[in-house]
């Protein structure tokens, strides 16, 4: 016999379905019309008003107590702790920009790169400047220009060239302490964020060392590279900033150690006006808007869906799914979790948004099967990035064909890092299911 509540869990997922359709079909739209990053042109936070009324309109309990449910779910600590992380990260950010950290740093790594490794270089500091910054489009929008240089100097081929970048951006948005990858899925899983690296750094060093042989054949002879300029000393803050975090400190001090160090080495070096201090850090936190809300309003979604008993009713099907191919909990839930992620990703071509909304039915999925939660966000943010650099509708994807003026999906066979990283962790979690 059915479960009634169980049954009626399915219906509470409709508002996610709901943000799905609104999301994706207005993207596939505006794509249609040939409008650049089409995907973008209706913000999330907009795309989940609808979703959110359906919810409220959905529940069995009175408006009241619905509305409270939904607010306990905006101020859920996770989720607050996560936005205030987001707004650290970006004052960081935009004040490590302003003041030539990321110029610097980019020049520093071309200035060590023998001209026979340009590629496997070129991946190396991509995935350096990535883990530094905590964001791949700041990375790809940085070094774009000068991987498109590089591609004219040498004759490499353009959709090679920002695969690489692609590649090596991948690479530090999964890993980096401070990305909205990570701080998303250690928040949602509880853990902490050193933990999390190093689960994940298992994965990513051996496929990050593949890449390299690859990319070492598909480097053409060429005796020199374009020369690019930069202060080292103006590097300093990301290196620190790499250091302390990965040595465990919290990440609010990590991070506002990154943002008055950035400064005070602007100041000394590079002739920043401190008295624009504080403009250039709301400038940083006005780049986190978008997440920002959008993570307080799917936090409110998932507490209703969650009241409503769609969460879970999603994490049974999956977990139901799973178990076919494994009676082994923990192999089959570690599947389930992959999969989810996978798949979420796919529709809302967002990886940050697609752990927000799988990060509830993950960390249940884990509970479950007694799998660590520095595993289960490790699988959130490894997966999420893999499709996030292999879908040619994704901001990173259309910021490259833009910038390479090439078509999106001509990178895509390029980004040997993503299918090395998905071979590599499919074969992990395959193995945990086939193994007797």
């Amino acid at each position: 016999m059915s479960n009634p509540a169980l049954s009626r869990g399915k219906y509470a997922l409709l508002p996610l379905v709901v943000f799905l359709i609104l999301f994706l079909g207005s993207g596939f739209y505006y794509q249609s019309q040939q409008v650049e990053y089409a995907f973008y042109q209706l913000p999330a936070p907009v795309a989940v008003l609808p979703a959110i009324l359906l919810a409220v309109w959905l529940s069995r309990e009175s408006l009241n107590h619905t509305i409270e449910g939904f607010v306990q779910g905006v101020g859920h600590p996770n989720i607050i702790t996560m936005c205030l992380i987001y707004l650290l990260a970006g004052a960081f950010s935009s004040v490590a920009s302003v003041t030539g950290g990321v110029d610097a740093t980019v020049a520093l790594g071309l200035s060590v790169i023998p001209a026979q490794l340009l590629l496997p270089g070129l991946f190396i500091l991509g995935a350096f400047v990535s883990t530094a910054m905590g964001t791949s489009m700041g990375t790809l929008a940085a070094m774009a220009p000068i991987g498109l240089g590089m591609a004219d100097a040498t004759g490499i081929e353009p959709a090679m060239m920002a695969g690489v970048l692609m590649s090596g951006a991948i690479f530090g948005d999964n890993l980096s302490i401070i990305s909205d990858t990570t701080i998303a899925a250690t928040r949602t899983q509880g853990c902490q964020m050193r933990d999390k690296f190093l689960e994940n750094l298992r994965l990513a060093l051996p496929a990050a060392i593949v890449t390299l042989v690859i990319l070492a054949f598909y480097t053409p002879l060429t005796s020199a590279l374009p020369e690019t300029e930069g202060n080292g000393w103006l590097a300093i803050p990301y290196l620190l900033i790499l250091g302390l975090a990965v040595a465990g400190l919290n990440v609010f001090a990590v991070l506002s150690i990154g943002i008055v160090s950035s400064a005070l080495m602007g100041f000394w070096q590079a002739d920043y006006a401190i008295s624009g201090l504080a403009q250039d850090i709301y400038t940083g936190f006005g780049q986190m808007q978008e997440i920002f809300i959008l993570s307080l309003l799917i936090g409110g979604l998932s507490e209703l869906m969650r009241r409503q008993g769609g969460l879970e009713y999603l994490v049974g099907r999956i977990t139901a799914l799973a178990q076919k191919l494994s009676p082994d909990d923990k192999a089959s839930h570690s599947f389930a979790i992959a999969l989810l992620s996978s798949l979420t990703n796919l529709c809302v071509a967002n990886n940050t948004v697609s752990i927000i909304v799988a990060g509830e039915a993950a960390r249940q999925l884990a509970s479950h099967a007694d799998i660590p939660p520095k595993r289960s966000a490790s699988l959130l943010d490894i997966f999420s990035c893999i499709v996030q650099g292999l879908i040619p509708y994704g901001a990173q994807a259309l910021l490259l064909g833009a910038s390479f003026a090439i078509s999106p999906v001509a990178l895509i066979p390029y980004v040997f890092y993503c299918y090395i990283l998905a071979l590599v962790a499919v074969s992990v979690v395959g193995w945990k299911l086939v193994r007797p």
